[in-house]
């Protein structure tokens, strides 16, 4: 036996066949083997390993150009030393920087593209859903560029949304080049964000993470190995660079109690609903923008005024702020001065992201999210002295629960407070709170700060990640075994009588046929049989088409549907392991959608059992007059 095409193809001409077989039957559509990894896959491992190396060096050289256009702007320096905009010294004019970096994104967008514009995710997600993951070329290039502009004149945005975004355009430009398909496209684009991420934070895991949950839409092997790849080439990147310790490193933190836990469950309720007014917020203020009355080039700067008068005001909410972030986990920041600078921050972020200009999102909820925990953790602290809560635990759970209520990226989130701290005292706190942040956020809206743009124009975007219950089953348990053939030796003139008799079994779409030898031969549809162009006279062996779409019995019917939907055929014969001529049984598109039936019903009468069990309890309190009326 000879396959080809990943065992699409099988050529049987060298197994006993019967005599009337014809040349054009030995040929066999079977479903492709299922091994997960092919040498294909391989290939776009490798090249997502050399993506996540490149995505390393992008993260690089845009800190660095962030941090000279920051350098050069608030402190006259050439410098491309990373550098906070908050100790600057200018005094009314800071207001003019951030208004001027907003002026040259503006151009930007209106004359190299658009699609700068935001913090990068959605936009990638959009292209994801809807264009086969393929981002313009020239994003490569403007979306950093823009970026460090917009970061670099005080725009209070994180660095690493722009690197995602940026890391995810390279991928996908890989991929066009390449020439490679849209699923090959997807996981370069995922790669390339996902080291993007890596090379930012350190954070290799959550990269992952955040990958699947916002970009994937999936989880299997020949997707996340690349991913991983790509992540961990990035880190490798990022260590050569500044080496392996954390980024907001935590030290001296003990283990939480039952109480402290259950209270870092609550705080995660206040921040998810907190979460939710984030984000209903940012797009209020874009709604707002999106009624001025002059052309949306103009609009980052409108945003960058608010930028400037908040950062005279309070400087610290200039630039990235990853300084903040540090200072608020370490407890260095608190009382008032935390209260106003995460107030001021998301105000001066939520205008500014609202009106269009290019900059990211994740910074700026850790700082919001972190000082909302910080806070929250003094209070209670300072109500319940003996609770065990420790402030800067309570920042890492705020810091981490606004993130997943505002992205609802959980497994994102929580491993991203973990790899970014290295405090595994914290992950029993971030899975209380994160999780608590993440119902109510479910509960309370049904986009998110990711989805809610692509969602109003319309794009479904998934939010459920479930196994294909066509997967769990398998062709044998669904299939008619007994099986109405026809003979090749009969002449159509027969089978046409034969059909016009309404007998059992002549009103299906298509049939098996065997010969003398009981030996499958091909598979004739109806309309074959009534084509008045054929000749009654001949006989049905001389009409069989070849090849043959056949399928094992232990192949699933998720393989059965994908074989029918590619070779446009109803009905498909089940074959032996050992004898691909010998007929075992038939699958139609019929059993599949029965199997989705009953599977439908299983879950309705759950849904039914519950419903009826709360009615029942509920009756029986009210015979017992335990509810008053």
């Amino acid at each position: 036996m000879r396959k080809k095409e990943r065992n699409k193809f099988v050529d049987i001409s060298g197994l006993p066949v019967a005599p009337s077989m014809e040349p054009t039957l030995r040929t066999i559509h079977l479903p492709q083997d299922k091994n997960f990894y092919n040498y294909r896959s391989i290939e776009i491992s490798l090249i997502a390993i050399l993506l996540g190396i490149a995505g390393g060096f992008i993260a690089q050289i845009l800190t660095r150009l962030i941090g000279l256009i920051t350098n050069l702007c608030f402190y006259g320096v050439f410098s491309f030393t990373f550098s906070s905009p908050a100790q600057n010294h200018l005094g009314l004019l800071v207001i003019i920087i951030p208004i001027a970096g907003a002026i040259v994104v503006g151009f930007m967008a209106k004359y190299g593209s658009a699609g700068i514009r935001g913090h990068g995710i959605p936009e990638a997600m959009e292209q994801v859903l809807l264009n086969e993951s393929r981002i313009q070329p020239r994003l490569t290039f403007l979306k950093p560029i823009s970026a460090a502009i917009s970061i670099g004149t005080g725009g209070p945005f994180g660095a690493e949304g722009p690197i995602i975004a940026t890391g995810g355009a390279l991928g996908s430009l890989i991929g066009q080049l390449l020439k490679t398909s849209a699923d090959e496209r997807k996981i370069l684009l995922a790669a390339g964000a996902a080291a993007g991420m890596a090379a930012t934070f350190g954070s290799p895991i959550s990269a992952v993470l955040l990958a699947v949950e916002l970009l994937l839409f999936e989880f299997n092997p020949q997707s996340l190995i690349p991913v991983t790849l790509a992540s961990a080439a990035a880190t490798a990147v990022r260590i050569f660079f500044v080496g392996t310790a954390p980024i907001f490193a935590l030290k001296d933190v003990a283990q939480p109690g039952s109480v402290a836990l259950i209270i870092y469950l609550l705080m995660g309720l206040i921040i998810g609903v907190c979460s939710v007014f984030v984000t209903k917020a940012v797009y209020l203020v874009e709604d707002l923008f999106d009624k001025l009355p002059i052309h949306w080039m103009w609009w980052p700067a409108i945003g960058a005024l608010a930028v400037g008068v908040v950062g005279y005001f309070a400087p610290h909410t200039l630039g990235v702020g990853y300084d903040n972030i540090d200072n608020i986990l370490n407890g260095s920041i608190f009382g008032q001065t935390l209260i106003i600078l995460f107030v001021l921050k998301f105000v001066s972020w939520a205008i500014s992201l609202g009106s269009g200009t290019s900059g990211g999102t994740l910074a700026p909820l850790f700082t919001i999210g972190g000082g909302l925990g910080a806070t929250l953790g003094s209070i209670i602290l300072s109500l319940f002295p003996n609770s065990g809560v420790d402030i800067r635990i309570a920042a890492l759970v705020g810091m981490a629960a606004m993130f997943a209520g505002s992205a609802r990226a959980l497994l994102a989130s929580m491993i991203f407070a973990f790899e970014t701290t290295m405090q595994p005292h914290g992950l029993l706190p971030l899975l209380a709170g994160c999780s608590s942040a993440y119902l109510v956020s479910s509960l309370m809206m049904r986009n998110t700060i990711m989805t809610e743009k692509i969602a109003r124009r319309g794009v479904n975007v998934p939010s459920e990640y479930s196994a294909d219950f066509l997967l769990q089953t398998l062709v044998k348990d669904c299939a008619t075994k007994n099986v109405v053939s026809i003979k090749a030796e009969d002449e159509v003139s027969k089978v046409r009588n034969w059909l016009a008799s309404g007998e059992e079994g002549t009103l299906h779409h298509g049939y098996p046929v065997i010969d003398e030898y009981e030996k499958l031969v091909g598979v004739i549809r109806r309309r074959e049989l009534e084509n008045p162009e054929i000749s009654g006279s001949k006989k049905i062996k001389e009409i069989v088409k070849g090849p043959l779409v056949a399928i094992y019995e232990d192949n699933t019917m998720r393989e059965a549907a994908d074989m029918m939907a590619s070779y446009k055929v109803t009905r498909i014969p089940i074959i032996a392991h050992d004898d691909h001529q010998k007929l075992i049984g038939l699958i139609s598109h019929d059993d599949i959608l029965n199997v989705r039936r009953m599977h439908n019903e299983k879950e309705n009468l759950y849904k039914r059992y519950i419903s009826l069990s709360k009615k029942r309890k509920k009756d029986d309190q009210n015979k017992n007059g335990l509810i008053k009326k």
